[in-house]
Order: C-alpha cells, then sequence, then structure tokens
C-alpha cells in the first residue's frame, strides 16, 4: 500500500505554533516516530505552504498512489482549485485536522473539501493522522 500525507499552510511551523492547539511536536518527529515505519505501507510526506503545489502534489499521486491524507490548513475553507483535484483523482483522500475545526473559530465550520473526500478525521490532535492510516490499512483487508 502506498499512501501520501499532505500538509498545507503553516503546518510547518508544527511544535512552535500555537503549542496550546497543535501541540509541542514537530510533523518531521511525530512522522519519524509513528507512522515511516510502518512494514506494510510505504508512506511518503509532503509540506507546502502554496496552494498550487498542493494541487499539483494531489494530481502527480492521487492516479498512481494508494490514497493521501490531507491536511489543507487553511486552504480547506477557501480552496476550490483543492477541492478540484480532489474531485479529478481516483485516489481516496481523506480530511484530516488536528484540531477540531467545529470548535474553533465560526469560518473553521465549512469545508470546501470535504464534499469531495472519503471521510474527515479531526479533533484527536497529531493521532488524527493515525486514525487515517488505520483506515487504509483496513481498506485492502
Amino acid at each position: 500500500m502506498n499512501i501520501l500525507i499532505i500538509n498545507g499552510p503553516n503546518l510547518n511551523l508544527l511544535g512552535k505554533r500555537e503549542p496550546e492547539v497543535y501541540g509541542n511536536s514537530t510533523f518531521e518527529d511525530y512522522f519519524s516516530n509513528h507512522l515511516h515505519n510502518l512494514p506494510d505501507i510505504q508512506m511518503d510526506y509532503f509540506q507546502s505552504n502554496i496552494e498550487g503545489e498542493i494541487v499539483g502534489k494531489i494530481q502527480e499521486f492521487g492516479f498512481s498512489g494508494d490514497g493521501i491524507i490531507l491536511n489543507a490548513g487553511g486552504y480547506t475553507h477557501t480552496s476550490v482549485a483543492i477541492r478540484d483535484a480532489i474531485a479529478a483523482v481516483p485516489a481516496p483522500v481523506i480530511e484530516v485536522h488536528i484540531s477540531n475545526t467545529l470548535s474553533r473559530e465560526s469560518f473553521r465550520h465549512q469545508s470546501m473539501i470535504g464534499p469531495v473526500c472519503k471521510g474527515c478525521i479531526m479533533g484527536f490532535g497529531l493521532k488524527s493522522y493515525d486514525l487515517a492510516v488505520y483506515y487504509f490499512r483496513n481498506l485492502s483487508s
């Protein structure tokens, strides 16, 4: 199984940015300690603050990979381009958020990408990614 994690804007600041919301760990540390060494899954990680790069990565991976775990950050609420890229590829996409966006500011309550994703996992900190991986691991069982 081949899965790609895509993180959007400001997720490169995990461990520094609002630790009361996002925690104290960097995503790179979390990835290398928890996700990278799963024997039955080939998993890669991509992060960009640039919308077009995220669209390009979805298009590049979405026709050959088995699944995408996407935390689009602020683009979740604004990006028609990312939504259209998800809809265009056959690989299932799971929307993931570290925080519970529904308990935050009202502008975070609407997901532009949610309707074209397989599902959404939010509010479990970095463990939200584990839950998405769990889905993909059991999808092939």
